[in-house]
C-alpha cells in the first residue's frame, strides 16, 4: 500500500504545487480553471456517468435473469467466469478487439458495407473519437456490475416475499415496497463503483482515441509528453489532484452505501 499507492500519489500530487525552479506555487492548480481542462473533466464525467448508468441497468437485468439459473449450474458458472475475465479485459487488448471488429476495416464493418450496403461510419469515424469510447467502456462495465450486484440480489430473503403474499401483497408491491428499497443502496453503490472505474480508465482511451486529449487521463498524458506545450509537466500533478478529489468523493459515497446495504445481509 505504501510503496505502490501512497508514495506515487504523494509524488504525483506534490508536483502540482511546484514550479519549474522547484519552488512552491499555486499557479499550476489554478490552471484547473482553464476552459480546456474544465471541458476534459466534463467529458470524463459525461462518459463515466453514461457508461455507468447503461452498465448498471443492463447488468442488473442480467443479474435478475440469472436468479432463475441453478447456483453452481453450467449457466451460472459460465457467466461468473466470463464476468470475472471481461471485467478486467481492458486496455490495448480491448481497443484492438474493437478496431479489428468495427474499425474502418474491421470484420463487421466490411461485412455490413460490402454485403448489406450499410456504412456505420457514413457520418464520420466516431470509433476513434470520444463517442467511440462508450461501447468499449460498457463492454467491461456490464460484467463488473454482474460481479458486484448479483450477491445483493441473491441475499434477498425469500421469507419477505412469502410475508408479502400472506398479507395480500402483489409482485408489484413486493418489488416496489420491499425489494427495491432494500436493493437501492447496493445498486447505487455499484453505480458509483462503475463511475469510478470508467473515470479512472486510461489505456483503452489512449489506444483507441487517436486525436486530442478529450478526457482527464489523456490530458495528464499530454501534459507529460507534449512537444508543443513545454514546461507544463507539473500540470499533470494538478490534474491528478483533481482526479483524486473526485475519486475520494465517489468512493466515500460507495463505502457509505455498502455499509448501509450490508445491514440487510446479516
Amino acid at each position: 500500500m505504501l510503496l505502490f499507492l501512497f508514495v506515487p500519489t504523494l509524488i504525483a500530487v506534490g508536483t502540482g504545487f511546484v514550479d519549474e525552479t522547484g519552488g512552491f506555487t499555486l499557479d499550476t492548480v489554478a490552471a484547473l480553471g482553464n476552459p480546456v481542462i474544465l471541458n476534459a473533466f466534463a467529458n470524463s464525467f459525461g462518459l463515466s456517468a453514461l457508461t455507468a448508468v447503461v452498465g448498471a441497468v443492463v447488468g442488473a437485468v442480467a443479474c435478475y435473469g440469472l436468479l432463475g439459473a441453478r447456483e453452481g449450474g453450467p449457466l451460472r458458472s459460465v457467466v461468473d467466469s466470463l464476468s470475472g475475465v471481461l471485467a478486467q479485459f481492458g486496455g490495448v487488448m480491448l481497443a484492438f478487439a474493437f478496431v479489428a471488429t468495427i474499425g474502418i476495416q474491421g470484420l463487421v464493418t466490411v461485412t455490413l458495407r460490402d454485403t448489406f450496403g450499410v456504412d456505420i461510419f457514413a457520418d464520420g469515424v466516431w470509433l476513434y473519437e470520444l463517442p467511440g469510447l462508450v461501447l468499449p467502456y460498457i463492454y467491461f462495465q456490464v460484467p463488473l456490475m454482474i460481479i458486484t450486484f448479483l450477491p445483493a440480489l441473491q441475499a434477498l430473503n425469500p421469507h419477505w416475499a412469502e410475508a408479502n403474499a400472506t398479507l395480500g401483497g402483489t409482485r408489484t408491491t413486493y418489488w416496489f415496497r420491499i425489494a427495491f428499497p432494500v436493493l437501492a443502496p447496493s445498486f447505487l453503490g455499484s453505480l458509483l463503483l462503475l463511475f469510478a472505474n470508467a473515470f479512472s480508465s486510461y489505456a483503452t482511451a489512449a489506444a483507441l482515441t487517436s486525436q486530442g486529449s478529450q478526457i482527464v487521463p489523456l490530458q495528464i498524458r499530454s501534459a507529460l509528453t507534449s512537444e508543443t506545450l513545454l514546461g507544463r509537466e507539473n500540470l499533470a500533478g494538478a490534474l491528478a489532484l483533481g482526479m483524486i478529489l473526485v475519486m475520494a468523493v465517489v468512493m466515500s459515497g460507495y463505502s457509505a452505501l455498502q455499509s448501509r446495504a450490508e445491514r440487510w445481509h446479516r
